[in-house]
Parts: C-alpha cells; structure tokens; sequence
C-alpha cells in the first residue's frame, strides 16, 4: 500500500448491514472447477433460491468480470493471476455489504484460492464443481474445447495449462451425477439456508 493511501472506517459495520438485510450471517461461496463442469449453471440457480427464500446475493461470474472490470486482462499466468485477485478483492466488497457473494470463475491454482480464503476469512466456502474433463468436452458449452484442441485458444484450462483440484473443500458437487437443482440443494444444506 502506498504511503499516501489511509483507508477509511465508516460509521456502519458489516453487522449493521446485516441487520439491516435481516440476516446473521451471509458467505462468499466460491465455486471452482473446470471449463463446462456447470459453475454458472449451479451459480444462478443458487442466486434464485436464495433470492426466493429473500436473501440478497449476486453472481460475479468469470466471464461476465472479464467483458467489464478485468476485460483488460488476457490469459497469460500473469494475468489470470491478477483476475483472480481483482475478484477476490471485489468479493470481500460484496461481502462487507453483506450480500452472499457466489463466485463462478475455473480458479485454476489453488495458491489463488487460498489468496481469497485468506482474504475473505471463516465465511470463505470453497465449492468444488467436479466433473470429469471427458464429459466436459462432451458439453463444451461454447465450442472452446474444440477450438483449444485445434491450437486456436492456448493456456486452456484443462487442455494445456492445469487444473489443480482443491485439496479440502468444504462442499463438493459432482456435476456428472447430480442434476443442477441437487447440487444447489446441497449448497443450501451446507449453509443451512
């Protein structure tokens, strides 16, 4: 941080703004899995339940970030790097004002997930959407497998550039198994909402 810069405590806390929404307690939930394997499918899913049972949430979701805040970035290991930062950053902001922040983005590296944990702090949940690369492929929702098999995308996740699975999530769905609606049920079982 810079030697002119002195961040500023306002008057109103996390705590108020929750209360003010009604609630205890909100989280980060930070989904993480390949390309394909229904992140966002699942993230806006859980974003209409939670708005049905009158939770204030939003999704910040990896391409979505990128058409806007970080569409300055490409995909080298630098720049994935400083996406994910940015983000992570972004969702502690969310988080402070008290929404339940759902985070849809592949976050490769675990050393970037645990750079949000660390961030975000015990509100953190890491959700792991598994999904077998094979079947991945097989969906390849927006033909980008295809496209970086052929050479025509590089650094893709999955293909050329890795994947690390998470170590210890505290929730994972297995998105070969379960429809979306029962990975979203299990979320909320998680989270007791």
């Amino acid at each position: 941080m810079g030697k002119h810069i002195f961040p500023v405590k306002g008057f109103i806390s996390k705590e108020h703004r929750l209360k003010l929404l009604g609630i205890n307690r909100n989280y980060v939930l930070w989904l993480t899995g390949l390309p394909g394997s229904g992140k966002s499918t699942i993230a806006h899913l859980l974003e209409k339940e939670l708005y049905s049972k009158g939770i204030l949430s939003y999704v910040l979701d990896g391409d979505n970030i990128r058409s806007g805040l970080n569409s300055d970035l490409g995909f080298s290991k630098e720049d994935r790097k400083e996406n994910l930062r940015r983000i992570a950053e972004v969702s502690k902001l969310f988080y402070d004002a008290g929404l339940f922040v759902i985070v849809s983005f592949i976050s490769p590296l675990r050393e970037q997930r645990s750079f949000a944990r660390n961030l975000i702090g015990k509100d953190f949940i890491e959700v792991y959407v598994y999904c077998p690369l094979e079947i991945c492929k097989k969906r390849d929702p927006k033909g980008l497998y295809k496209k970086a098999e052929k050479g025509l995308i590089k650094d893709f996740t999955g293909i050329d550039s890795p994947y690390e699975e998470p170590t210890n999530p505290e929730i994972i769905v297995d998105t070969s198994k379960l429809t979306p609606f029962e990975c979203v049920r299990k979320i909320l079982e998680y989270i007791k909402t």
